[in-house]
């Protein structure tokens, strides 16, 4: 099996467009989205971003969401302009200042920019907004809903408990892990379906594979407070190594370059990264590809240059975006060095269980889960 993803390439082909809540992006001919006669070489529209704190080579959400800007100026020869910031105070300062440079669409890029995002977005109407990961919010963290803020959401968890019935089906010491950068629901929404894949394997085959790093049911678990301190990840990743576990899914952008220096120590160690192809991302690493089993994506890089081609040719609409297995928005990534690995009945058993979740025969949940997954 390649890869989950293009195993179902089919499912999702006749789906992709941003235009209505729970449908993926569409490509044309000409390696963009919708609206085909949107941009143009010298286009005027401008696009702007704002990133996380992990900033542009985070190798996880920031770097795919940015590809993406990336891939819109490249095909449609709009403008852009980026602000990365390197701290929470960072955000509303960048989100203001690309307000000032004129920039006609703003894409804020993660979770904890959602009240900066809705407070610049209720004070410039006729500014277009898109925040990747989350809705806008108001001040005090709950979500609202702006005629000028696109949110691009992902149902993660659907993913995650494919990534989890993997690891369950590859560990060789009955154990496997994880943890979480911060306590944010972009966050334990990847747990939540890692924990419930591995349940979902060891009731299929009267298994007793432990997770370590995370309960769902109480919401507790292991969270190192940051996205940005690697040597956190690191210290994490060696205890879960060292009390048995020899696959450990990082939820933590940056972060998980801790857990990677980790594998690599030790014999037998596995990784199964989040967000973007680690595989991929990782390319300069040989050693640390050497280790990554998978990755749970999110395909931000295509949502990104969709909605922004989709506002340039005058398409602009606030209707959420949900990625899930059906519309291709979310999927496992192929298995690379473990290809030959990775035995051909768990394959299967996971390309059937993917078409469970599709049909609902199947049903994963997480509170974190956003509205219409």
């Amino acid at each position: 099996m390649k890869s989950i993803t293009r195993a179902l390439a089919l499912v999702g082909a006749g789906a992709l467009t941003l235009a209505a809540c729970g449908t993926a992006p569409e490509e044309t001919a000409g390696g963009g989205g919708g609206g085909s006669d949107a941009g143009g070489a010298g286009s005027d529209y401008k696009a702007c971003m704002v990133s996380d704190a992990g900033g542009w080579d985070d190798k996880s959400f920031n770097e795919s969401s940015y590809n993406g800007l990336l891939a819109a100026e490249e095909n449609l020869g709009i403008q852009k302009q980026t602000a990365e910031s390197t701290s929470d105070s960072d955000f509303a300062p960048n989100i203001n200042n690309m307000v000032t440079e004129g920039c006609d669409l703003i894409i804020t890029v993660g979770f904890l920019l959602a009240p900066a995002t809705g407070a610049a977005a209720q004070a410039n109407e006729g500014t277009d907004f898109a925040i990747v990961d989350s809705t806008a919010q108001d001040a005090d963290g709950n979500p609202i809903e702006l005629d000028n803020v696109k949110p691009l959401e992902f149902d993660t968890a659907q993913a995650a408990f494919l990534a989890g019935y993997l690891a369950a089906g590859m560990t060789e010491t009955g154990k496997v892990a994880t943890y979480g950068g911060m306590d944010i629901p972009t966050v334990t929404i990847f747990m939540d379906g890692y924990v419930d894949g591995v349940a979902h394997y060891n009731e299929t085959h009267d298994s007793d594979v432990e997770v370590l790093g995370w309960n769902k049911e109480s919401q507790q678990g292991s969270i190192v407070g940051t996205f940005e301190d690697q040597s956190k990840g690191k210290a994490v990743s060696d205890e879960f190594y060292n009390a048995g576990a020899d696959i450990v899914m990082p939820v933590a952008g940056p972060v998980g370059a801790g857990t990677l220096a980790s594998a690599k120590e030790g014999d037998d160690r596995k990784v199964i990264w989040v967000d973007a192809d680690g595989y991929e991302t990782n390319s300069s690493d040989p050693e640390a590809q050497s280790v990554i089993l998978t990755s749970v994506m999110k395909e931000m890089t295509v949502g990104v240059e969709d909605v922004i081609t989709g506002a340039a040719g005058g398409e602009f609409d606030a209707n959420p975006y949900v990625g899930t297995l059906e519309n291709g928005g979310v999927g496992l990534a192929p298995f690379h060095d473990f290809e030959d690995e990775v035995p051909a009945e768990l394959s299967e058993e996971l390309e059937t269980l993917t078409q469970e979740i599709i049909d609902g025969t199947v049903v994963v949940e997480s509170e974190a889960s956003p509205a219409g997954a």
